[in-house]
Parts: C-alpha cells; structure tokens; sequence
C-alpha cells in the first residue's frame, strides 16, 4: 500500500458553513468525499462495499460531471450525509476530461475529497478476467491485455493525483477490506450486524444462512394442548421451553460461541451474519430462542433484527 500526500489527503470533515456552491447554509457542514477508482478487476467494488458498511454513502458508477451536484445535496441533509463515496471507471478521454474538471470545481469549493486508486499487475488482472470470463471493458475486438493497457494509459494522470494507492495483485477480498478498514474506520471497531431467523426444519433450511441451530433437542410445545395454538412469542410458551432440561445452558453457551465468531468475523472484514435457528415447524421452540437470543446479541452490542420465517405457516 502507498499514501501519497496531497491537498485532499487530510482526513477530516469540513463543516465551515457553506454549501459547495459557496452560500452560507447556517449549521449545514459540506461532507467528506472520497472518489473511488482504478483499473477495472482491481477491487473497485469491494472497497466501496467496505466504505458502505463503515456507513458511507456510497454512489457507483456516477458521471463526473454530477459529483459536485452530489456533494451539494449532501450538505443540505442537515447531516444526514456526512461522508460519501463515488466510484468512478474512466473508459473514455471524455469521461477523464469532465471528472478532471468536477476534480478542480471541487477544489474551488473547498470540499475535502480524496482519491483512492486500486491498481494491480497485469498478470493479476488477467487470471481475474479469465477466472469469470469476461472481456475486459476497453479490449474491443483485441486481447485481455490490449484492454488493461489502454486503461493503464488513461489513468495515469489519475493515478498520480490519488492520494491513497493500494495494489491488490497479492491481497484477497479479506486483506483488501483489512486495509480499507485501517485507512477508514480510525479508532471505532467494525460494526457487526446479525440476523437471527426462526425457521421450520419441514419447510426447508435458510439459504443464506451462516450458522444453523437445531432446539429439536427440547420438548416441543406442540404437544401440549393448551400451548399448541400459540407461538414462541407467547410468554407462557417462552417459559415452557426455557424451563426444559438444558434450554438455559444451551443459550448462555451458544451467546458466548456468538461473541467468540463474532469477533473473528471483525477481524476477517465480515459485516453480516444470520443464525438461523431451527425447530419442527418454526412456530415455537425456534421462535422463542430466537427472540431471547437476539436480545442477548443485543445487549452485547451486535445490531440484531429477528425474522420469523414460517411463523403462521401452518
């Protein structure tokens, strides 16, 4: 990875009451901007992910000429858009000359912006395109290396004035988030945030599931006549199963495996994951240790939502 140091290399948040445009706007402070580009099959993508989970707002494949206009409304959100992030693919001369033009309006404007360069070898960038069959977008009628060197010779200029390079030839999807994160996210820990999903094992599993939890292991409400027409969102449901042989071990336990995965996946760049928690029907046994284990998750600090898959299925 190099820094280079330049004018908008500063990291920080210009709040001097003006609007882009140069007009007072009271408390409205013009939001960071980061400009996003590099060679196509370097890692555009997934350092602009990374940067949307950081909570930016992230805008892909935005002409030039509007950038300034979003960085505009941006500081009429009164706030609410305080960083944004543009990527941006140069695949024309014209293309270069209106960001090269929305680059110095910016400047004139005293909006603080950087840009981040992804770059990698040829050698990389050809397995890449390779391994998805896919031509690379400036090769025209030639080869895969024809079309990298023509974008290699439109963004030098671009890639001079980048204030952050990160050459992706050696790194995967984890190590380039890692040094995203570094540059971005300063002293605050990434955020994890955690579906957990009640599902009936009859219906079928989660597709998108990270970890699957199985409670056929308890008794099932369903047997008990005066709880079978309720669901695991019923207390005396709830209390039935936390009651049951086990159900308290099992949930104090499995919370701390949580935190333990939990940490790794900050570590590992990993944002999102769903646990989903099974039982016959998905109507009382998953349900309920669903609703308790999110409440534990979020005590913790995870940001959690719970989905009922099949509550009301039957």
């Amino acid at each position: 990875m190099t820094e280079h140091n330049g004018d908008g290399a500063a990291d920080v948040t210009t709040g001097n009451g003006t609007e882009p445009g140069g007009e007072a706007t009271g408390d409205a402070a013009i939001p960071e901007l980061v400009i996003i580009s590099g060679m196509s099959g370097a890692g555009r993508s997934t350092a602009a992910k990374c940067l949307e989970d950081l909570g930016w707002f992230v805008v892909d494949n935005l002409p030039p000429a509007l950038i300034p206009t979003m960085v505009e409304l941006g500081a009429r959100s009164q706030g609410n858009v305080a960083r944004i992030a543009v990527v941006v693919d140069v695949r024309g001369r014209r293309f270069f000359d209106n960001l090269r033009e929305s680059l110095a309006d910016l400047d004139t404007k005293q909006v603080t912006r950087r840009i981040v360069f992804l770059e990698s070898s040829d050698d990389a960038l050809v397995r890449r395109f390779e391994s998805v069959r896919r031509p690379h977008p400036l090769q025209g009628d030639g080869r895969i290396v024809d079309g990298i060197a023509a974008e290699r010779d439109l963004l030098r200029e671009l890639r001079g004035d980048a204030d952050l390079v990160i050459d992706t030839s050696g790194l995967n999807v984890h190590e380039l988030r890692a040094k995203m994160d570094a540059r971005f996210a300063g002293d605050e820990e990434p955020e994890l945030r955690a579906t957990v999903m009640s599902f009936g094992f009859k219906y079928g599993l989660p597709v998108d599931a990270d970890l699957v939890v199985d409670m056929r292991f308890l008794p099932n409400p369903h047997w008990v006549p005066e709880l079978r027409p309720f669901t695991g969102l019923n207390d005396e449901v709830s209390n039935y199963v936390f009651n049951q042989p086990g159900a308290k071990e099992f949930l104090d336990r499995y919370t701390e495996l949580l935190q333990l995965i939990a940490a790794g996946y900050r570590r590992e760049g990993k944002r999102y994951v769903t646990v989903a928690v099974g039982c016959t029907g998905g109507k009382h046994r998953s349900v309920a240790t669903s609703e308790r284990l999110a409440a534990r998750l979020s005590s913790a600090g995870v940001e959690t939502v719970v989905v009922h898959r099949d509550l009301g299925r039957e």
